[in-house]
């Protein structure tokens, strides 16, 4: 329960997160947000870390070395959310990372990439992401229709890039 507790509160977070990038970078553009999120990031959580752990935040033994740099991938996760968000909207943009980083997961779950304890693909698994992946087809269809004799949307409020 803790764990699902946890988790909730990491996609209340990001959401929030994501809306505050898409906001930053409106206004000061794509670098100055992803140094801002990473740096502010790096900033709290080695205080934090120093303050719970000591010395302790410095011990890196058993880990394979490339997995020290997964900080570097929070670049490109911070300039592709706020990207997609800026073309698609929040919602569309948001449901879409969530449905590639779940098929993402199980397929390094699956194969046993990077370090995970191989779990088999069972067929229950593969017909979960592909029912979220149809939720999303079907809220991204929802949002196009029009009742009789509503006027188009103003062209800051069409359709989202999705090409």
């Amino acid at each position: 329960m803790t764990g699902i507790i946890w988790a909730l509160a990491s996609g209340l977070l990001l959401s929030l997160q994501n809306l505050f990038n898409s906001n930053v970078e409106r206004k000061a553009g794509m670098w100055t947000t992803t140094t801002l999120v990473l740096g502010m990031g790096f900033a709290a959580a080695f205080l934090l870390g120093l303050a719970a752990e000591g010395a302790a935040l410095f011990r890196l033994g058993g880990m394979e070395p490339w997995f020290a740099f997964s900080g570097l991938i929070g670049i490109g996760v911070v300039t592709c959310m706020v990207q997609g968000i800026k073309r698609l909207g929040p919602t569309f943009a948001v449901s879409l990372a969530l449905c590639s980083q779940l098929a993402f997961a199980m397929l390094w779950d699956s194969m046993g990439w990077l370090g995970l304890e191989r779990v088999p693909l069972e067929p229950s698994r593969l017909a979960g992401v592909l029912l979220l992946a149809a939720g999303i087809v079907l809220f991204k269809l929802g949002g196009r229709k029009r009742g009789k004799g509503e006027p188009r949307p103003a062209a800051a409020e069409a359709e989202p890039d999705i090409a």
